[in-house]
């Protein structure tokens, strides 16, 4: 059994980072490669069902993602029933991933996710497609499983596999849809830019730095006040910043922030108290595309963000960088 279990942690970062790019959930993925686990060490006390498996690399991947593809049917029912707008459960590490005694010190899953970055704009962008044009999009486009395999993942042929990752693609490339290219350096000038005219309450001087057609996306869960549809345009997206920004404020609390890396990508993560004396915790992803802000994603879902290590008297707002 620990031969068997060698193997298996050999594969599990690999597996989680496709699991987490196909369901957006860390919790959600850390099932999805269990039950693997689970059918992997059953396949091999049968042996029948041994005999199938001849590469244990595609093995693995195709039983997780089939997994993954009767979560993601299952949860198109439960994200049409959420409360308000849906964001994935962010992956939050610190902006050195080093090791760290807050407990924000990167897992392996975190590690595994971060080692072919995915922003959390790209996921809302999956977030859109149906769950056989995700699993198609993800295995080809991001782990470059070949269409044969693909096709046995989603019971089709070949060429209906490639239909379905083509249609992903222009999905994902759309104009409309959030673009993030920047690299680190570019991300940090624009953040702190964003930052920095957010804290000097000018609209003018935020407008400056977000995109025209910028969309800001905002996950409550229904336990906070949210916009029930995403704000577009940056007059309107940057009132409802500097709006969110002095209500903060206005509750009394402190409001105390950290840079950190949201999906590996330059974020925020805030802490203020809302109106009610609730503790709120806010952790925003950016998309940033030719020098501005196209993106903005506030997750303040509390079943999302509640793991987080509460930040401390040195993280003061306005931000040190």
């Amino acid at each position: 059994m620990r031969d068997l279990a060698t193997e298996f942690e050999a594969e599990r970062g690999r597996l989680l980072a496709v699991a987490y790019r196909m369901l957006g959930s860390r919790s959600e993925a850390e099932d999805a490669v269990q039950e693997t686990w689970l059918r992997y060490a059953a396949a091999l006390a049968d042996p029948a069902a041994r005999a199938e498996i001849r590469q244990l690399h595609a093995w693995l991947t195709t039983t997780c993602a089939r997994i993954c593809l009767d979560v993601l049917r299952s949860a198109r029912v439960r994200r049409e029933a959420y409360p308000g707008q849906w964001l994935p459960e962010p992956m939050v590490t610190p902006l050195d991933a080093g090791p760290r005694t807050d407990g924000f010190a990167p897992d392996p899953a975190e590690r595994a996710v971060r080692a072919d970055q995915v922003s959390t704009a790209l996921l809302v962008v999956l977030e859109r497609l149906t769950p056989e044009q995700r699993v198609a999009f993800v295995l080809h486009d991001v782990f470059a499983v070949p269409f044969t395999r693909i096709a046995e993942v989603l019971g089709t042929s070949d060429a209906a596999a490639r239909q379905l990752a083509s249609r992903a693609r222009r999905a994902v490339n759309a104009p409309e849809a959030p673009r993030h290219t920047a690299d680190a350096a570019e991300q940090r000038r624009v953040v702190a830019a964003f930052a920095a005219a957010a804290e000097s309450g000018e609209l003018a001087e935020l407008v400056k730095v977000l995109a025209p057609d910028v969309m800001l996306i905002g996950d409550s869960g229904g336990h906070f006040p949210a916009a029930r549809r995403p704000v577009v345009g940056a007059d309107a997206v940057g009132r409802f910043i500097l709006g969110l920004f002095g209500r903060a404020g206005r509750y009394g609390g402190l409001l105390r922030a950290r840079p950190v890396l949201v999906d590996g990508v330059l974020g925020l993560h805030l802490e203020t108290v809302h109106s009610d004396g609730r503790p709120l915790r806010l952790v925003s992803s950016f998309a940033v595309h030719e020098g501005r802000v196209a993106g903005v994603f506030n997750q303040l879902n509390p079943d999302k963000v509640g793991d987080l290590p509460p930040l401390d008297a040195d993280d003061v707002w306005p931000l040190r960088w």
